[in-house]
């Protein structure tokens, strides 16, 4: 008997190796099963609509947590895991994802960045959102505040891919997307910008509407600046059509006799209406000026410079806006150019004459009405005359060959009147001025062409 024991307290010290080995295997099986299940049961989920998903193993026990988007789609993740082989038992955490009421989607920009906020339907949305920014953007930084929320409207990727397109046409602004109407609000980036985002907005998928649409544009700008050292008048900023460019730049070449213009103008839509109609006059007006700025902002009219002489600023003022379109707004801000030096006859006369080849006065068809075009001339006219204090001045009017002599005299007499009138009115005295007319006896160009029927009805200054 006491040997047997001796036996046994040998043999039993051997088993402690055996039940190492037999754990380390065990432990080991267990380990490569529970991966081979979380490997499987998560291939099975590769295309479910799931978020958050996290897979635990437990012996053959799996625990499959995640944000679902659907009931449907909660359950058949559930489903696809049961039936991996292997699986014992299936612990559900899944949930389902928030619903929002309303549905809200933002996209909005400020100076600096563009930001992404409220509500996308599915993780494979917030990712394509946010690309499509990084895209039409450029290397404006992108800010991504979107969760993740059920309750979508239909086509809702595609509305708000069409929407993100159209804030990199605005300098800052908000573009929101509520269940299915959108609003908008900001400022366009550039003239036409408004125009062009409203045209898109006619391509939002069926069931979206536009709820509101507060998009401003930038304020619509024409200038002219009148340089009496350059000699020129410089055109810049908008116009609304090619029609309008030509009509307006044929007119400044009209009212200013002398200066060379500079036609740097754009045509661009969004301009206020009866546009034409007020700058035409206002162009008018900048031309009895020795040097002025004409600034058009929206339905604003602002006209800044040196008139050549009293009288002339307080007429400028005086019918700056008359005719405008009803709605526009108008601000004169004119002083009086400084006198200058008096001259004698002789330089008064080649002053008249230099300035009578440069333009002529012109006057409305067969009548002794001066063309408004001729203002800025007559000015000139009139600021040569006040610098001859003492020369008496004949005022010359001829006409072309056409119509009746008796007819062609009289009208030549006429328009000589009209420009001793403004120049009296102007301030001179009428005993310095006579007006007479040659009819069509002094031509200086041939009758038979219209440019020489032009040269011929004229008026000429001799000092006496």
């Amino acid at each position: 008997m006491h040997g047997l024991f001796r036996w046994s307290s040998k043999w039993w010290p051997g088993t402690i190796p055996l039940a190492i080995l037999w754990g380390i295997a065990a432990w080991s099986n267990t380990t490569a099963l529970e991966s081979d299940l979380a490997a499987r049961s998560t291939a099975v989920l590769k295309d479910a609509l799931l978020d958050k998903t996290q897979i635990t193993v437990d012996g053959r026990d799996v625990t499959l947590a995640a944000d679902a988007f659907s009931e449907d789609g909660r359950r058949d993740a559930m489903a696809a895991v049961e039936a991996v082989p292997g699986v014992r038992l299936v612990n559900d955490e899944t949930r389902l994802v928030p619903e929002a009421k309303p549905f809200i989607w933002w996209v909005g920009r400020d100076v600096v960045r563009v930001t992404l906020g409220g509500s996308a339907p599915l993780p494979a949305s917030k990712s394509k959102l946010a690309e499509a920014a990084h895209a039409a953007l450029g290397n404006v930084e992108v800010v991504d505040q979107m969760n993740l929320s059920r309750g979508a409207p239909p086509r809702f990727d595609d509305a708000a891919l069409l929407l993100i397109d159209q804030i990199g046409k605005l300098k800052d602004g908000k573009i929101t997307i509520s269940d299915n109407t959108v609003s908008l609000s900001g400022m366009a980036r550039d003239l036409g910008g408004r125009e062009a985002i409203d045209e898109s907005l006619k391509n939002l998928p069926e069931g979206f509407s536009v709820a509101s649409d507060d998009i401003k544009a930038p304020p619509y700008v024409f200038q002219a600046y009148k340089d009496p050292v350059a000699v020129t008048l410089t055109l810049t900023g908008y116009v609304p059509d090619d029609k309008v460019h030509s009509a307006l730049v044929a007119a400044a070449g009209r009212k200013f006799f002398s200066e060379k213009v500079v036609d740097n103008l754009k045509s661009s839509v969004g301009a206020p209406s009866g546009f034409a109609a007020a700058v035409g006059p206002a162009l008018g007006a900048l031309s009895r000026l020795s040097t002025g700025t004409l600034v058009v902002s929206d339905r604003e009219v602002k006209l800044s410079g040196d008139a050549f002489y009293d009288a002339a600023a307080v007429q400028i003022r005086a019918g700056l806006g008359k005719g405008f379109p009803q709605g526009w707004q108008f601000k004169a801000d004119i002083s009086v150019k400084p006198a200058q030096a008096p001259v004698d006859a002789t330089v008064c006369q080649q002053l008249f004459s230099d300035l009578l080849a440069k333009g002529n006065i012109g006057f409305q068809s067969a009548q002794a009405t001066i063309d408004s075009d001729s203002l800025g001339l007559l000015d000139r006219l009139t600021e040569t005359a006040l610098r001859c204090p003492a020369a008496n001045i004949e005022v010359a009017g001829h006409t072309d060959a056409d119509g009746e002599d008796s007819f062609n005299q009289t009208l030549s007499e006429k328009r000589a009147q009209a420009v001793v009138d403004y120049l009296v009115k102007a301030g001179l005295p009428a005993d310095r001025f006579t007006a007479t007319g040659h009819g069509s006896t002094q031509p200086v160009a041939s009758n038979d062409t219209d440019e020489g029927k032009a040269q011929n009805r004229r008026i000429e200054f001799v000092v006496k």
